[in-house]
């Protein structure tokens, strides 16, 4: 926080140091009633003077000539009882902090005011360490393959943070100076290669996270370029593999609070479920795998400009892309759309068969191909593409999205089994991620992606919660007691552990069978 505070002048009657002297005045403007003065006179009785303020070396060395030069008064930036820097005049209002998502795929990052909680502006970028491998196993494992590997792949995520934070203050005209504050989420693995922290041992049973609760440090320390005594906060994480996003997105959700069961998913590389029931908090990850962010795909990629996010088949194919611009590829939210449609028109078998001939009015010959001897369906002609080449989707792609839906059912029933629920029994289910703002709700149903037994209206997107609370992180300290309570009293379950994993995860697998009714209008785009 900063404070603007006035001291009183040394003289013979009171000639106590200069940090002391600034620790009471701190202490007394924060007292404004007489009933608080005595309080804070009356702890001084009896612990024997002021209450200790600490400073670095370096601001020790400036403080005396700060104080005389402007009169004894200022303002005093202050983490608990850290005195980071003293400041001429009244810079209260010059107080900002960054709240950053560190996505597995997507870097996020957000600049607060923090006097106001106000979000300024946000940015994304790609998370530098996708060349590394599209999933934290990768990571995992190039970080242990060398000594030099874990400090390349912490180096690559610091530095894009970094650039996202000069970017965020050059959008607004601030200079880094003026940042005070960091909060950092991401999954258990992200936040300990981005703190330098070996995540061998989340590789290897039983995945074991170095630290569990929230860590405080400099920002100086990691590398990252803010004021020169700012701190950084990284959130608390519930295990191997659920970690600070998933905390970020309970705090923001207000999920421990629900007293009717309720489930939030975030559907991304790494599915993470938490089920809130019965006064209880289950939370588990899945390895759902990065179908869903365009990856493994072969035709797939991000959702970005040119990605088709939205597809329909109303006696002819329609398509929508992001930013209206020719087709480049296909997105996790196209992905779901197209197997949804191929499902209902047969041109999808449940067990995840392409079939060519199943109906020709809604895939004439022209609409196949073959890739690697097997059928595959041309989502959009080479004509009509950006790259001059057809848009596929193939019989391999098919099966990753199953994997990925099956990973993310399989750990929905398996929580519920847990909880002695059944699907109808949920209330409510939040759903964030990657692709929420375009995924259609009855056609993740349709798949099995979300529990298609469940009513449509019950199903509510969340958007990004993992930023949502680092926000929250950034500016409220009883945020972050909320996120160290709900990572202490979740029950982390591990799915693969459970006796029934392998054959729950099989059969979910199998896209459901039949069809929940539409509730969605098709695109309004160009037909394929």
């Amino acid at each position: 926080v900063k404070r603007f505070v006035v001291l009183p002048t040394p003289s013979r009657q009171d000639d106590r140091p200069d940090l002391d002297r600034l620790a009471r005045a701190l202490r007394l403007d924060s007292a404004t009633s007489a009933e608080r003065l005595d309080s804070v006179q009356a702890e001084e009785d009896a612990t024997g003077g002021e209450k200790p303020l600490r400073a670095d070396w370096p601001l020790l060395r400036q403080l005396p000539d700060r104080l005389r030069q402007n009169g004894f008064q200022g303002t005093a930036v202050l983490a608990d009882d850290r005195l980071l820097d003293f400041q001429p005049g009244d810079t209260t209002d010059q107080h900002y902090g960054v709240a950053v998502d560190i996505g597995t795929t997507t870097l996020a990052a957000a600049l607060i005011h923090l006097p106001t909680g106000r979000e300024l502006a946000v940015r994304a970028d790609l998370n530098p360490q996708t060349a590394f491998g599209d999933d934290v196993i990768s990571r995992i494992s190039y970080a242990c393959q060398s000594p030099g590997h874990l400090e390349e792949l912490r180096g690559a995520v610091i530095s894009a943070i970094d650039r996202l934070i000069g970017q965020l203050a050059s959008q607004v005209g601030i200079a880094r100076q003026e940042i005070y504050y960091l909060s950092l989420v991401g999954n258990t693995t992200m936040q300990h290669l981005a703190c330098g922290i070996t995540p061998r041992y989340l590789g290897e049973v039983p995945f074991t996270p170095a630290v569990g609760r929230s860590l405080v440090g400099e920002a100086a320390g990691l590398g990252l370029r803010i004021h020169p005594a700012g701190l950084v906060y990284v959130a608390p994480v519930i295990g191997g593999y659920v970690g600070g996003d998933i905390v970020a997105g309970m705090t923001a959700t207000g999920l421990g609070r629900q007293d009717r069961p309720t489930l939030f998913l975030d559907i991304g590389t790494n599915g993470e479920i938490v089920l809130a029931a019965g006064g209880r908090l289950y939370a588990a990850a899945t390895a759902a795998g990065p179908a869903f962010e365009g990856a493994r795909i072969r035709h797939g990629m991000r959702a970005a400009p040119g990605a088709i996010e939205r597809i329909h088949f109303d006696g002819q194919w329609h398509i929508r892309t992001i930013g209206s611009e020719r087709p480049k590829g296909i997105c996790g939210s196209g992905l779901v759309d197209l197997a949804a449609e191929l499902l209902r028109l047969g041109l999808l078998r449940p067990d995840g068969r392409l079939l060519r001939s199943a109906n020709p009015p809604a895939a004439p010959n022209d609409r196949w191909t073959e890739a690697k001897g097997e059928p595959a369906f041309i989502i959009c002609p080479a004509h009509q593409t950006a790259t001059g080449e057809p848009i596929l989707l193939t019989q391999r792609d098919v099966r990753q999205l199953q994997l990925a839906a099956g990973a993310i059912r399989s750990g929905i029933r398996l929580l519920l089994r847990r909880a002695g629920l059944r699907a109808m029994e949920l209330q409510a289910v939040w759903v964030a991620g990657g692709f929420r703002n375009y995924i259609r709700r009855r056609n993740a149903q349709r798949i099995g992606l979300l529990p298609p037994e469940l009513p449509v209206e019950r199903i509510r997107f969340v958007g990004n919660t993992a930023l949502a609370g680092a926000r929250l992180f950034a500016i409220s300290q009883e945020a972050q007691a909320e996120a160290e309570r709900l990572a202490r009293t979740a029950l982390h379950i591990d799915l693969a552990a459970e006796p029934e994993f392998a054959a729950t995860f099989a059969d979910s697998m199998i896209f459901p069978e039949g069809e929940p009714p539409s509730e969605d209008e098709p695109p309004s785009s160009s037909k394929g």
